[in-house]
């Protein structure tokens, strides 16, 4: 750049070659483990302890379990899914290393690195924090992060970094549902990186710098960005509506049903070489593109009649609030009042020997595609204690007889096992798995 001195320009020039050399273990030198540091006490751990405000902003990012899943359901969301690029399980083990400790920062509302990871002195080398979410809170900021199956072995079955004996029975490669369009781009990965908040700025932000951290030893394979939470996962939320206008997810699993959650969410019982993953969750994300066009063209009863409930208040057509249990057996002139091919009738727990998962979904809308039709509609999440149980069947029964499969189209889809939380002195986020 003209009037650049040439330090500067050697500056400028060598910025990617300087990422590189951060690609391996130095990023876990240049920041210092601070997120088993906030936990000890550390100059960095005190930083972002009399740093962040407002503190009610700030969910801990320690714990037995990941944050991200029960915590209370915040309004914005991108999920980034990665490729693994290196085949060292050293530089994988860093990579997890340097995610937590830079998750450790961005929770509780600072800069990697701390107040200067977005500045500094050094005008020679890239800051440690991109920079865009300075001023802003923490905005309950949760990082969630998970494993692919295809981190364990590859499509031939090979062991990629020895972990092939620890591979949960329940991380299995999802079936082909009646109606996928799934699209191998939007679909699968090795790693998983869900961030919510409050703010879309705090999320994205979250997504952006894992990325960069992960240069040289993972690669975004697809991402997504929601608003508009369709779940409520704590009894204090109200109950939000998804883009088809009726509201989603009234009977979720809240968090303050710990034995529900216990039962249907959380990971227990396993031994020997995936005893690791106990205390975690399989997290299953599936891109549903909603037909906006043709729902919007549908009168009302015939938009009541797909889903079970009524638009307006929620409640099931069998009479009752929004939080009646539905009456399936409940008829009318022409037959049960719930259709039993509806929504509600066909995903409710009595029809899947009592399973349930905890939905974290978000609404999102991607522009238009080529014929001027919106391409929008729901990003599923859903946590749930085994895949095999708890999703493949439900998954199953709705492919084949929901009448909501009219009006819409499964596009992506990805299965991971999200680890136990990081709670100890030294710990990071996939330890027991990489290190056990």
């Amino acid at each position: 750049m003209e009037g650049a001195s040439p330090s500067a320009r050697a500056g400028r020039v060598s910025r990617r070659g300087l990422l590189g050399t951060l690609g391996g273990g130095a990023v876990g030198a240049v920041l210092g483990g601070v997120a088993v540091g906030l936990s000890r006490g550390s100059e960095a751990g005190a930083e972002a302890v009399s740093s962040a405000a407002p503190a009610n902003a700030v969910v801990e990012f320690m714990g037995e379990h990941q944050a991200g899943i029960v915590t209370p359901a915040q309004d914005r969301m991108h999920v980034a899914a990665f490729d693994v690029t290196t085949s060292s399980l050293d530089e994988l083990i860093g990579l997890m290393k340097d995610f937590s400790s830079a998750i450790g920062y961005m929770t509780r509302g600072l800069p990697i690195g701390g107040s200067a990871g977005a500045g500094g002195d050094d005008l020679l080398a890239p800051p440690e924090d991109t920079g865009e979410a300075v001023g802003l809170t923490a905005g309950h900021l949760t990082v969630t992060v998970g494993f692919g199956r295809s981190l364990f072995v590859d499509a031939d079955g090979k062991d990629r970094f020895g972990l092939k004996a620890k591979l949960p029975e329940g991380l299995i490669e999802l079936p082909h549902f009646p109606g996928d369009q799934l699209e191998e781009a939007r679909s699968g990965g090795d790693l998983v990186v869900q961030a919510c908040a409050d703010d879309p700025q705090v999320a994205v932000h979250a997504i952006r710098n894992l990325s960069r951290i992960a240069f040289g030893r993972a690669s975004v394979r697809w991402s997504q960005i929601g608003f508009g939470r369709t779940a409520s996962t704590s009894k204090a939320q109200a109950t939000p509506r998804n883009l088809f206008g009726f509201k989603d997810g009234t009977a979720n699993v809240k968090a303050e049903d710990t034995s529900v959650v216990d039962e249907h969410v959380w990971i227990s019982g396993l031994e020997g070489e995936s005893a690791w993953a106990n205390g975690g969750s399989f997290m299953v994300a599936r891109r549903i593109r909603m037909t906006i066009e043709t729902w919007d063209r549908q009168n009302l009863g015939e938009q009541q009649l797909v889903v079970g409930r009524t638009k307006a208040s929620g409640a099931p057509l069998s009479g009752g609030e929004e939080f009646t249990e539905p009456d399936f057996a409940k008829k009318g002139a022409n037959g049960p009042l719930i259709d039993t091919n509806s929504h509600v009738a066909l995903s409710h727990p009595t029809r899947h020997g009592g399973a349930q998962m905890l939905r974290r979904g978000y609404n999102y809308t991607d522009g238009t595609d080529g014929l001027g039709r919106l391409d929008a509609g729901l990003f599923f999440i859903a946590f749930v204690v085994d895949p095999r149980t708890h999703y493949v069947p439900i998954q199953n029964l709705i492919s084949k007889q929901d009448l909501m499969q009219e009006y819409v189209r499964h596009t992506g889809s990805g299965l991971f096992v999200i680890p136990p939380g990081v709670n100890e002195a030294g710990g990071y986020l996939g330890k027991r798995l990489l290190e056990g």
